[in-house]
């Protein structure tokens, strides 16, 4: 396995396995979301609170008939929209991509799209044509790898203090990191 994360590839890792789906939960991003926990992830990150996970073959192949019944769930007004964890889903763009893709179809920005990444930001910008095609459909990201010794109960939509929440389009305009603000998220 390649030392630097940014030369892994999903071709590379991906089995297309899902770890979970749980619709309608409010922990993983702003609002009420229906949250997709991909399967696998090489970071390991010393204290992970998803560490089945991290193992490719966990869980069960993406379906179809996942895919349509997460646009389903999508449909509840009360619904703010996606979020795409792991495992890692930047290793799992097979899946992702092509969730996102319909995501996209169906209801346009109506809802948005958030994921979790152990890559930063910069390891992103760098790494491979899929990374950037899922890029192009969030609309935020928190990027970095758990650190235990930067562990922190009392941020929101992180564990540690090095990780950021990214507001994605505005970043990709940018081309510079633009932290995600609305309320006393930043």
């Amino acid at each position: 396995m390649a030392v630097d994360p940014v030369s892994w590839t999903s071709k590379q890792f991906s089995k297309q396995y899902i770890a979970d789906y749980k619709p309608y939960n409010f922990v993983d991003g702003e609002g009420v979301r229906c949250s997709l926990y991909v399967s696998g992830c090489p970071f390991a990150c010393k204290g992970c609170y998803n560490k089945a996970a991290q193992n490719f073959a966990y869980g069960k192949p993406y379906s179809r008939a996942l895919e349509d019944q997460i646009i389903e769930d999508l449909n509840a007004d009360y619904c703010q929209g996606l979020t795409l964890l792991g495992g890692e889903p930047f290793l799992n763009t097979e899946v992702t991509i092509q969730l996102c893709s319909r995501v996209r179809e169906e209801y346009g920005a109506s809802k948005d799209i958030w994921s979790w990444s152990g890559y930063t930001w910069e390891e992103l910008m760098r790494g491979s044509k899929d990374k950037k095609i899922l890029l192009s459909y969030l609309d935020v990201v928190v990027d970095g790898r758990f650190e235990l010794n930067k562990k922190d109960l009392n941020l929101a939509f992180r564990g540690s203090s090095n990780q950021r929440i990214i507001d994605v389009q505005a970043s990709l305009t940018a081309e510079a990191v633009v932290l995600w603000k609305n309320g006393e998220y930043v």
